[in-house]
């Protein structure tokens, strides 16, 4: 049969074509288009089987009428036959466009490659498993990895609604397969089904599939204890509905006649949300008290509490079992009263009371009811949720009554954002939309991304600038080494869209620039090394002597010619160099002989008070300055005007002290660390020059921080000082200097 279609794929579709011949232009909702789409797809699909072993049309019928039974538009049960022909036609897309028009074509080869693409990543995983010698279920972070995948995907593939509906109602057909035939099914279809198509139905709303999967995936998964919570229910499903129905009847009957509009609805348990239960509450059997439960809608909060009131005057309520979530709602904003009672007959029973307001969050606020039900902070579902997730299952859930309303049109822009493709092994690798393959291997690893010189995509080859579109899979050819090419960081070659890319991308460039630099300033030094005699000095050693914290940093400055090589010789031979002519290295250690923080200062009233100069401000004499009672750190002395001080004061003016200067202090006999910035025009030789203007001032540089933004050149001097008032002097000089804007104390 797919030979045939294969060879001919246009003598399937005459039999059914219109009278009036199909155009791209074709509304969605033809006239008969589900006996129509039958028509065409049994030709092809009667004798074919799925990889499941159930025959394509015998699932394909029973797709279609899973999707009317939850409301699916006549359009939508179509597309359940053409998803399934796609596979078994030449030219789908082309063949599919012509008799149906382009809406349904669409929808067909989206879902078509939904499938694939989950067969595709099951297949991989179960190929995984089997190569390291364990089943599935042995690998729980790549089963969770794997779920969270689909997950994903099928998002990704939900700019059209009913490709999620389709998916949902084939798994639930698929699922009904194995049951009927008695057959085990695969560890992957039955997880898949309880923790994405069931959560998924959940959320949409369609509580006839959540129920459904959720037992019969259950059921496989542990048969055993799906049984033995059967034998304990002591009366079979259709009994306790139909209990469920009378007490329900009845009590909305009551409520009516007592003045309040009430609705109230059935809610019976099924057996894996009771083992849930259980499970996630530590409870035995006999506790889980809402295996009947019951749900009043009134139309006002006072009709909540009415309403309580009369149930639990009628009923004999459990009072340890009551909960208000009106007057304490819970923290995602679920209100509702809970309260469990016993009826006549002596039968448990679960009752919820709220408004339609409160029901209406509580069902289509998603974020809310998917944290109540199974996420949240004592949920007992195991599956966890994202708020971007959450937000676009908002969305779906609007999309899904608009499909009901607007049959068959299609829903675009959910997800324009985002897109999902895969790796060769079936990892799923989620990028910006308009992402290319080199975004793709920057995703994969920062070196596969380097090394990155050409991609296939499906197994196509491809420029690396061709945008990925959803599901398709790329596969990247790398060099043995070697980097990123300078054209993929220019935005009009169109190489790069992920800022994640980009930023990797810079980083390489920059790390191979320093690197050069660090290299021609290594030459340089050793150069003088050599020239010196000095070739056993430690490199390391010699950067400490002038106060850097590594050799490469040494290196650094001196490839960049921001610092003078006379200073190196300087060191090597002091004794050489005219003393006229001594320049003192950049930086040098401070001086450890004096401490300003001992006996210097007087404390005006305290004797023997433990002192300390502030970092924030570094005050130095003649600075005015006070002082601030620290707590185990004695006194902390400011300058006057600094801002943190004027901040503590505020807080704990009390812990304000008079402070002066002592003798040794205003007659220069020690030195204090002072914080200079420096502004500039970015160039070569700049650090050296500003140097050089403390060398011959004879201050001592202790420290130095710079940075380069846009060709200005930001700096910070930290220098030792005896008197801050000469420090005015050695900044003007400082400014004088070509490219300075302005110097001055911090």
């Amino acid at each position: 049969m797919k030979s045939q279609a294969t060879a001919n794929p246009d003598a399937a579709t005459k039999p059914v074509l219109p009278v009036v011949a199909a155009t791209a232009h074709s509304l969605p909702e033809q006239a008969h288009a589900l006996a129509r789409a039958r028509a065409f797809a049994e030709p092809l699909l009667a004798t074919e089987t799925l990889d499941t072993g159930e025959n394509i049309l015998v699932h394909a019928d029973a797709v279609a009428d899973i999707l009317r039974s939850i409301g699916g538009s006549e359009a939508m049960q179509a597309a359940s036959y053409l998803v399934y022909a796609c596979d078994h036609l030449h030219r789908p897309q082309e063949v599919i466009a012509k008799a149906f028009g382009d809406n349904f074509a669409a929808l067909a080869m989206e879902t078509t490659k939904l499938v694939r693409v989950q067969r595709q990543a099951r297949l991989a995983r179960l190929a995984l498993a089997q190569n390291n010698g364990a089943s599935n279920s042995a690998s729980p972070q790549a089963g969770a990895l794997q779920t969270e995948n689909v997950r994903k995907m099928l998002l990704a593939f939900s700019r059209d609604l009913r490709v999620v509906m389709l998916r949902l109602a084939s798994r639930l057909q698929t699922l009904r397969f194995f049951a009927a035939a008695k057959l085990p099914v695969s560890d992957g279809i039955a997880a898949e089904a309880l923790q994405v198509f069931a959560p998924l139905a959940n959320r949409l709303g369609i509580w006839e599939i959540k129920w459904e999967m959720e037992d019969l995936a259950f059921r496989f998964q542990e048969p055993d204890t799906y049984r033995q919570v059967a034998n304990w229910l002591d009366e079979k499903r259709a009994e306790r509905e139909a209990n469920v129905e009378r007490l329900r009847a009845t009590l909305e009957l009551d409520l009516n006649a007592n003045g309040m509009s009430a609705k109230v609805s059935g809610r019976p348990k099924h057996i894996y949300s009771i083992v849930k239960k259980m499970r996630g509450k530590g409870l035995d059997f006999a506790q889980i008290y809402d295996v009947r439960a019951l749900r009043i809608i009134v139309a006002s909060v006072p009709e909540c509490y009415a309403a309580l009131s009369w149930v639990h005057n009628h009923f004999m309520p459990l009072p340890e079992e009551f909960d208000d979530y009106i007057a304490k709602p819970k923290v995602n904003g679920y209100q509702s009263l809970h309260t469990v009672v016993r009826d006549s007959d002596g039968q448990v029973c679960e009752i919820q009371i709220r408004t339609q307001a409160m029901h209406d969050h509580a069902e289509n606020g998603v974020a809310a009811h998917w944290a109540y039900k199974e996420a949240g902070a004592k949920g007992y579902a195991g599956v966890s949720a994202s708020s971007a997730y959450d937000n676009k299952i908002a969305v779906l859930r609007q999309l899904l009554e608009w499909e009901r309303d607007l049959s068959g049109t299609q829903t675009q822009g959910v997800f324009d954002d985002l897109i999902y493709v895969l790796t060769p092994e079936a990892s799923i690798v989620e990028l910006p939309q308009g992402a290319t393959a080199v975004d793709f291997a920057y995703s994969v690893h920062t070196s596969l991304g380097h090394r990155c010189r050409g991609a296939r995509v499906d197994g196509v080859m491809v420029p690396l600038n061709t945008p990925l579109k959803n599901g398709q899979t790329v596969e990247v050819i790398t060099a043995k080494e070697g980097g990123p090419s300078r054209d993929w960081l220019n935005p009009e070659q169109g190489y790069l869209v992920s800022h994640r890319a980009r930023t990797k991308v810079r980083a390489w460039f920059n790390a191979l620039a320093i690197a050069e630099t660090t290299a021609k300033g290594r030459e340089a030094v050793e150069k003088i090394l050599q020239r010196e005699g000095k070739t056993a000095l430690k490199l390391e050693d010699l950067a400490s002597q002038l106060g850097f914290t590594s050799a490469d940093a040494l290196f650094e400055v001196v490839g960049k010619e921001e610092f003078s090589l006379r200073a190196i010789e300087q060191l090597l031979r002091p004794d050489d160099v005219p003393k006229h002519d001594q320049q003192a290295p950049l930086i040098r250690k401070p001086r450890h002989d004096s401490n300003p923080s001992k006996g210097g200062l007087l404390v005006v009233g305290v004797d023997s008070l433990m002192t300390q100069m502030a970092k924030c401000c570094k005050p130095a004499p003649p600075d005015a300055i006070c002082g601030f009672v620290t707590r185990g750190k004695g006194v902390s002395v400011h300058r006057a005007d600094c801002p943190n001080l004027k901040e503590m004061v505020a807080k704990n003016g009390e812990r304000l002290i008079d402070v002066e200067w002592g003798l040794n202090q205003a007659a220069g006999g020690s030195v204090f660390p002072v914080d200079v910035a420096v502004q500039a025009q970015d160039r070569q030789g700049l650090l050296r020059d500003i140097s050089e203007v403390f060398t011959k001032e004879k201050m001592n540089v202790i420290g130095v921080q710079t940075q380069s933004i846009k060709g200005t050149a930001w700096m910070t001097f930290t220098v030792e000082v005896a008197d801050a008032g000469r420090l005015h002097k050695v900044l003007s000089l400082v400014a004088e200097l070509p490219g300075v804007r302005s110097a001055r104390r911090r």
